[in-house]
């Protein structure tokens, strides 16, 4: 139990840090490596060698996820500065005045789409103004887009959260995405519920149940049908985009007594979804057109890991890292499409004098933060795993809950989602430590790791430093704690859904 013990610091050092002194992630996360390398060398039993590959590891890894984060959030600059955002935000209220069908439509379905193409706090931050303009109360304007875009985090952000789990784990896309997406089919469906219930209790459910239902299938089956054809860093945006579709029609029955004031731009419209269409076409044609494929995909990185053990007897096969195909990867795919819509936006009129360097600094401002994080996690968990820490753990793991693991599964996601303040961060941390717990048991290992991704992105948008985002620009700085306390219920209800969830899936073998 000793080994258990002493593993479980540089989790718990993390989370005290985090929580109790209310430490920033690059700052704690400093403070876990530290204590991981420590306890590698003291007791664990590490050497130089050991750790120097399993540094390398984690680069690779690191580069992996922050490919995908670097671009998504360059696409969303580009998009926000020939403010298509916006435009599409204000175009949306024309189609209601049903405030049950405003919330659907704007605090989730565009709050998914947004955070299918940008994540990171974005939905919140664009979708409450809107409603507090629409005249929700503001804490309500903060809950709805938070709990609205949750199902879609996972596979979100171009799926870079989704590809840490890849990543980390070792497992590829076609072993992990069908679990992941049913668990997230499963609680889109919930999550229109939730979202009514919030904003017109009880009454509101009873009113647009069907409406609620229907948009959630369509959300949740459609990024179920591209995740598991090997879009799966499309799989949030086409969901989302479908539920928008449908909700517009839904939405013209339920249009309200009054429609909004003012003309709708049709063309500029067209416009600003343009940057979004090159995605999607850029994104099919990559993937879709073999030829096109295997050219870009000629371009891979890709180091040997010799056998490595420690001195107390832990060791690691040799093995080749995980192939990065830098040509045809998710993140070029991102930059690809940034950069031609870029192009159509200023063959458009849509950019002022010193747009790209808004962009361009934008962009390495907001990255900063975040790439540092997630590098400094993800060499603890390889450092951890390759020193047998991660084993200690889930051998412990495995003696405590035993047969009751996969009720647990997603809360240690959703746990890591809160701590660290990203779904991507908790599969970094907690992927390995998951895996190995299953193994020890005998369960499905790819149901497992379902259970982490999704537990993490339905709890990722409690984290504080996203409740920071919405308070600020719904004015309510200073009242995260109530906002959090609102928010509290509903990710219990939704993280419960996947532990039953995990359960049967386990029983049933999905």
């Amino acid at each position: 139990m000793i080994p258990f013990l002493l593993a479980l610091i540089p989790i718990l050092l993390i989370l005290a840090l985090m929580l109790g002194l209310r430490w920033g992630a690059v700052r704690a996360s400093i403070a876990g490596y530290l204590a991981a390398i420590g306890l590698a060398i003291f007791y664990f039993g590490s050497g130089f060698e050991l750790l120097a590959y399993a540094h390398l590891k984690a680069l690779l890894s690191s580069l992996d996820v922050l490919m995908i984060i670097w671009a998504a959030f360059l696409f969303y600059r580009v998009t926000d500065e020939a403010n298509a955002v916006a435009q599409i935000g204000e175009a949306l209220p024309h189609l209601t005045a049903d405030r049950g069908m405003q919330s659907l439509v704007i605090g989730w379905g565009f709050a998914s789409f947004l955070q299918s193409v940008g994540g990171f706090g974005v939905p919140v931050a664009v979708v409450a103004p809107i409603l507090v303009g629409l005249g929700f109360p503001p804490i309500t304007a903060i809950i709805v887009p938070s709990i609205g875009s949750g199902w879609a985090v996972t596979f979100g952000s171009l799926g870079s959260a989704f590809q840490a789990l890849l990543s980390t784990s070792g497992y590829s896309s076609d072993e992990l995405a069908l679990s992941t997406a049913i668990f997230l089919a499963v609680a889109a469906l919930i999550t229109g519920l939730l979202v009514l219930h919030i904003t017109s209790g009880w009454r509101g459910i009873y009113r647009l149940v069907l409406v609620a239902i229907v948009l959630g299938a369509v959300m949740g089956f459609v990024q179920l049908l591209v995740a598991v054809n090997g879009l799966w860093n499309t799989a949030a945006f086409m969901g989302s985009i479908a539920g928008l579709l449908v909700s517009f029609g839904l939405a013209r029955l339920l249009r309200g007594r009054q429609s909004q004031n003012g003309r709708l731009d049709g063309k500029g419209l067209a416009v600003a979804l343009s940057g979004y269409a090159i995605l999607v076409i850029i994104t099919w044609v990559i993937q879709m057109i073999p030829d096109v494929k295997r050219i870009l995909g000629g371009l891979v990185i890709q180091v040997q890991i010799p056998e490595l053990a420690t001195s107390l007897g832990h060791s690691t096969s040799a093995a080749a890292s995980k192939p990065i195909s830098l040509l045809n990867h998710a993140g070029a795919v991102l930059l690809y499409a940034s950069i031609l819509a870029f192009l159509v936006y200023w063959l458009a009129g849509r950019y002022q004098k010193g747009s790209l360097g808004n962009i361009i600094t934008g962009t390495v401002k907001r990255v900063q933060g975040p790439s540092l994080s997630i590098l400094l996690m993800v060499c603890m968990a390889v450092v951890m795993e390759t020193a047998g820490m991660t084993e200690a753990l889930a051998r412990g793991l495995a003696q405590i809950a035993g047969v009751l693991f996969p009720l647990i599964a997603p809360w240690i996601g959703a746990l890591g989602a809160f701590m660290t303040g990203s779904n991507t961060n908790s599969n970094v941390v907690f992927a390995l430590l998951q895996s190995h717990t299953a193994q020890l048991l005998g369960i499905s290992v790819p149901v497992i790791l379902a259970a982490q991704t999704a537990g993490a992105g339905l709890a990722s948008v409690i984290a504080p430093a996203k409740i920071v985002v919405g308070t600020s620009t719904a004015d309510l700085a200073g009242r995260e704690g109530e906002v959090m306390r609102k928010m509290l219920p509903y990710i219990i209800v939704l993280v419960l859904l996947i532990s039953l969830l995990t359960a049967a899936g386990v029983w049933i073998k999905i």
